[in-house]
Parts: structure tokens; sequence; C-alpha cells
């Protein structure tokens, strides 16, 4: 049964206007994992979202007027106009409007992000999972809130007749139904990105990373498909394993085989994308043992098993 607006969690479908961090121990909801959802948001100070156990989709904000205010695990970020941050799934987080600021117009969405997606971000990676764009240049601002426009107005598509317009929404949320509007919806989100990362400066190395955790993000990164474990990881960089695997989770912000795992099913995904090879070669190409782990790990991930994910998302034969 499709998913309406006036059906999903209140933080999701209007907000919510009480002080953020102030919500019980289960935190604010979010969108069930597996959707397209998004809308346009312009909310006054008090407003706060908090979720102690993160989002299973990831979640990304561009801000269009006033200040935000957003944290992921140990990271936080204040957002201005013409910023982008991105939350990836499974962290805690929580966001609201900066305090002092006046109010927080902004535009989010959540969903699963395109693989392809992870070499643009990765630059602004400001550590937990958190990406922060905020220097993307004046030019592109306008044409990135007309393709946000289209994202809204494609996730609303039925698929007969012509889209609608894509008139600003009004704090109108749009659930992405059938896979020609999420289709369409994710190809305006994936143009978003790229204007965002192509023309922005990437920051300076966050101060006090460890070269030798960057060292092992980038074996991982390198080879996901490699047996590594904890200790050849910290081999690898002169470590000793409990050295290495506190030193990887204080300043990443997930554990070294957690960054494996991200790793491996991201290369996954790339061979899906890309290759005809079984589902069963893929996943061994990918670091994975067992076909049955790697179908519930992959489907967990990416809200679909691998064989759906291919069809959706792979190449057409020649």
């Amino acid at each position: 049964m499709p998913v309406r607006a006036d059906g999903l969690p209140e933080t999701a479908a209007t907000g919510n206007t009480r002080n953020a961090g102030k919500s019980g121990n289960a935190g604010d909801p979010a969108p069930p994992p597996g959707l397209v959802v998004l809308g346009h948001f312009d909310q006054p100070p008090g407003y706060g979202v908090n979720r102690p156990h993160g989002s299973a989709s990831w979640l990304f904000t561009w801000t269009t007027a006033g200040r935000g205010r957003l944290w992921q695990g140990g990271a936080h970020t204040s957002a201005g106009a013409g910023a982008l941050v991105v939350l990836a799934p499974g962290v805690p987080h929580g966001y609201g409007v900066e305090p002092g600021a006046r109010h927080w117009r902004f535009w989010w969405a959540h969903c699963q992000a395109r693989p392809s997606w992870a070499a643009w971000l990765r630059p602004y990676d400001a550590g937990h999972g958190m990406y922060v764009v905020t220097a993307a240049p004046a030019g592109v601002h306008g044409r990135v809130g007309t393709a946000f426009r289209r994202m809204h107005a494609d996730a609303r598509w039925t698929g007969t007749g012509a889209p609608p317009d894509g008139s600003p929404p009004d704090a109108q949320v749009a659930v992405a139904h059938g896979s020609a509007a999420r289709e369409l919806a994710l190809c305006a989100l994936e143009e978003i990105v790229l204007l965002t990362t192509a023309g922005a400066r990437p920051p300076a190395p966050r101060p006090g990373l460890d070269a030798r955790i960057r060292r092992a993000q980038e074996l991982i990164d390198a080879d996901p498909g490699a047996p590594h474990t904890v200790r050849s990881l910290a081999e690898g960089v002169a470590l000793s394993p409990s050295r290495f695997a506190h030193l990887f989770s204080s300043q990443l912000g997930r554990s070294p085989m957690r960054a494996l795992r991200e790793a491996r099913l991201r290369h996954a995904a790339r061979l899906l994308e890309n290759t005809d090879l079984p589902v069963e070669r893929v996943a061994v190409a990918s670091g994975f043992v067992s076909p049955f782990h790697f179908n519930r790990a992959f489907h967990e991930r990416y809200g679909a098993p691998p064989g759906a994910y291919r069809t959706r998302h792979g190449r057409s034969p020649g």
C-alpha cells in the first residue's frame, strides 16, 4: 500500500516546533526506509528534530534563507543560504533553527543515495557520516532551487499525463510512488549533488585527523573486497589493533569494520550497476563470504535486494 504524506510521522510531514533535543528517549521518527520523500520548510525559532538512533535513509538539506544547525554523531555544522548538508544513515543526528536566527528556510529530502554520489561527497566529509558543502558558487544556487522544485513535482507524478508543474510547494510534502517518479526525483537530486560539489572548493583536511587513519581509510576504499581485518589494517599503518580501532572510531565516528562494510556495499552497488556479473560473484568480489549475509546487508542499505537494485539502476544491454 503506498505511503502518503499524511501517513508519515509528524516530524517528517510537518516538522517539529518544540525545542531540539527535548523529545523522549525514542527521539523523533524518520520516514520509513526505501522511500523518496521531500519538502520545503520555513521554520521559526524553537524548531528542532532529534533522532538518537539516526535514520534508515540519507538526509539531504539545502538552505535557502535563515540559518540552521545540524549535528551527526560528534560532528556539528551551521548552515546558511547555499549550504548543502548531507547526513548518512544509521548515525544519531538532529537539526533545527540555529539559536539566535530568526528562521530557517530549507529543502530536505530523505532517500537512498546512489553509490556514484559517494565520490562527489567524499571531499566534504566532516566526519561521523556528515558531509558539508558550503562553498557552492552563487551562480548555481538558482539552478539548484529549480532542480529541487522539479524533484518535488516529479515525485508527485502518477505516471499518467504530464508531471505537475514545479511551482514552490508551500510546505507540501511529496512522496514518490512508482519507479518512474522515484527515478526522476533521484535524477533531480543527482543534479543537485553534482552542481553543488563540482564547483565548490573542498575544505581543508580536518585538523587533528591522524594521517594513519586517513591511510587506513584509503586502503579500504582502494580494495574493499580484500580480506581486511582490524589487525591487518592496523599493521598497515603501524598501530596495535586496539589503538587503531579506538583511534579510527573516535576520529571517523564509525568502527573500522563498519567503514569496511559500507565500502563493500558501495562497491557491490557499482558492480550491479555496471556489470552483468551474477549476484553471487558480485558478493564474492565485494568481500562477502555469505550470499545470504550479502543479500540481507544490501537490502538494508539500499532498500532493495541486489537483483531488484540491478533491474532499477543497471545499465541497459549494449
